[in-house]
C-alpha cells in the first residue's frame, strides 16, 4: 500500500502542475506515461527497490475520450478496452475477452464488472461491504466520477443475481 500511496500522490502532483501550467487537464495518457517513468526509474538504477504494484489507470481527456491504461511493476504501459489485475487475473481477462463488447452501454458494463468480481474473487458471496464500485463518465457534458453508495451497489448485487435478499426476521 505503501508504494500505491506515494505513486498515486506523484500521479496527483505531476497532473495538478500540468493544470497550473496550461489551464487545462493533463491527457490521460501522458499522466499514465510519466507515473510509469518513475516507475521505470526505480528498475534501473541499483541501490533503488523498485515498486511493487501495478495500476488499471481509466479517464478521459478531450484527444482520445474515454481510455483504460494499465501498468506493471517494471513501468510497462498498455491500453485496454477492458482489463483485470491481481488475483486470478487470467480467468478474469479470459471471461472480459468473451463477453465485452465495443457498443456496451454502461449498466451493462456494470453488470459485466459484477459478474467476473463473482466468479474471480476469492469469497463465496459478495456484499457491498466486501466491494466498492466507482464509474467515470460523461453528464451534462463534463466528466463525472461517482463512488456507488452501499445501497445502490447492493442493489445492483442483486440484480445481477449475485447475492441473494436477505431473509426476512420472524
Amino acid at each position: 500500500m505503501s508504494d500505491a500511496n506515494i505513486l498515486i500522490n506523484t500521479a496527483r502532483v505531476q497532473a495538478q502542475r500540468y493544470t497550473y501550467a496550461y489551464q487545462e487537464s493533463m491527457p490521460v495518457e501522458q499522466l499514465v506515461q510519466s507515473l510509469c517513468d518513475t516507475k521505470q526509474g526505480y528498475t534501473q538504477f541499483g541501490g533503488l527497490r523498485p515498486f511493487g504494484v501495478s495500476f488499471l489507470f481509466a479517464g478521459w481527456d478531450k484527444n482520445y475520450g474515454f481510455q483504460l491504461y494499465m501498468s506493471d511493476p517494471s513501468g510497462n504501459y498498455s491500453g485496454w478496452k477492458a482489463a483485470a489485475i491481481g488475483a486470478n487475473n487470467q480467468a478474469a481477462q479470459s471471461m472480459l475477452k468473451q463477453d465485452y463488447k465495443d457498443d456496451i452501454t454502461r449498466e451493462e458494463a456494470v453488470q459485466l464488472a459484477i459478474k467476473v468480481l463473482s466468479k474471480t474473487m476469492d469469497s463465496t458471496s459478495l456484499t457491498s461491504e466486501k466491494l466498492e464500485l466507482a464509474e467515470v463518465f460523461i453528464s451534462g457534458g463534463k466528466v463525472k466520477y461517482q463512488v456507488c453508495s452501499p445501497e445502490a451497489l447492493t442493489q445492483m448485487l442483486l440484480k445481477s443475481g449475485v447475492t441473494q435478499p436477505a431473509a426476512e426476521a420472524s
